[in-house]
């Protein structure tokens, strides 16, 4: 693999670059480390009540535009963490972007570096640790960054990771997955001969903006072109669950298969029908199902939904991110602030206390 801190394969990063989401610019630095360029809604990670502060300023309609800055990150959107480059020393990576992007960007940011991840080894986590604190003694801000979900694959079927499950949960999982009967679930391969024909690809892609458009985060809206290469490219590894329903799609899940890993990437549903047969669910528990038959050793459920996966089992893995603001009033104001920012740490941190209340 070409980076530290990779759970994704390569030709996923090429991808990213020869064909990012809309209204993105990305590029690669000296070294190969991959960067991208985007006006950053500053409200995308804030919590509820602190939007909701803030649209309620005075003129607020007026100088909402000032909250879009042309931001810089270092990272990309379809890696679970930043890449690194094993010939670039921490100290030296942190100086070349300051150089380079913290004068030219209003905001910069490195996104999503990995907190002394178990999904990863002792050498990339040290670089994580060694750039954070280069770049926090650079006077970059420190933010709590996403939970990463993920599952080890130590049970031997599906009902001894139920089993693991409080009552409750089993019963409501159990009742949830009795839709399987009525659902065709297949796997495909990138490269399949059906991903050459355009009405095919469409359809894929109206079934991503589905899910993309009920979404309550807006961030990277991935192209038509993005999906045909990663569609076409037989080389990616990766798995593409379908799931029919009389005949009609009503979802699919796309997966890379690396370093003894499953690794969930993206998901399209037709709407009611998807939520109607519980796809969400029959997919998580196909999805370890797979991994299990496969032998490999960990399912990575990505970012989104800690409160969801959590109460499917998930454990979790969280990043920070290094921020850096130009204009220096506002890197004092963002520096007071930051927690507004940390949802997902304020979730972990509001879970773990729950936990405790209920014991």
């Amino acid at each position: 693999m070409k980076y530290l801190s990779q759970l994704e394969p390569d030709e996923l990063v090429e991808t990213f670059l020869a064909c990012p989401p809309l209204s993105f610019s990305a590029w690669e630095l000296s070294n190969g480390v991959p960067a991208f360029a985007t006006r950053f809604d500053l409200l995308t990670t804030a919590d509820t009540d602190f939007q909701q502060k803030i649209r309620h300023w005075p003129f607020f309609d007026w100088w909402q535009r000032f909250l879009h800055p042309l931001t810089c990150f270092i990272g990309t959107t379809v890696s679970e963490y930043a890449l690194f480059s094993p010939q670039q020393p921490a100290q030296q990576l942190a100086k070349e972007i300051l150089q380079s992007y913290g004068k030219k960007y209003p905001l910069l940011i490195v996104k999503d570096i990995p907190q002394q991840s178990p999904l990863l080894n002792k050498e990339a986590n040290e670089y994580a640790n060694e750039l954070i604190l280069t770049l926090k003694q650079q006077g970059l801000i420190e933010v709590e960054g996403q939970a990463l979900a993920w599952v080890p694959i130590d049970f031997q079927d599906i009902n001894e990771y139920l089993g693991r499950l409080s009552y409750q949960r089993r019963k409501n999982f159990r009742r949830k997955l009795k839709t399987q009967t009525l659902v065709e679930i297949s796997c495909l391969h990138s490269g399949d001969v059906c991903f050459q024909d355009e009405v095919v690809l469409e359809q894929y892609y109206q079934l991503y903006l589905n899910v993309y458009n009920q979404s309550d985060v807006h961030f990277d809206l991935l192209t038509r072109d993005f999906f045909r290469r990663l569609f076409q490219d037989g080389n990616n590894q990766a798995r593409i669950f379908t799931y029919h329903y009389q005949q009609q799609m009503v979802g699919y899940n796309i997966c890379f298969v690396l370093n003894n890993m499953l690794v969930d990437k993206y998901i399209g549903f037709a709407y009611p029908l998807a939520r109607e047969l519980n796809l969400y669910y029959l997919s998580w528990f196909y999805n370890l199902e797979y991994a299990r038959e496969q032998g490999l050793k960990f399912y990575i459920a990505g970012w989104t939904d800690p409160q969801v996966k959590a109460s499917l089992g998930a454990q979790f893995t969280f990043t920070k991110h290094m921020v850096y603001v130009r204009n220096p009033v506002l890197r004092a104001l963002l520096s007071k602030l930051s927690s507004r920012f940390e949802q997902d740490k304020n979730w972990q941190e509001a879970h773990k206390q729950d936990n405790q209340d209920g014991r």
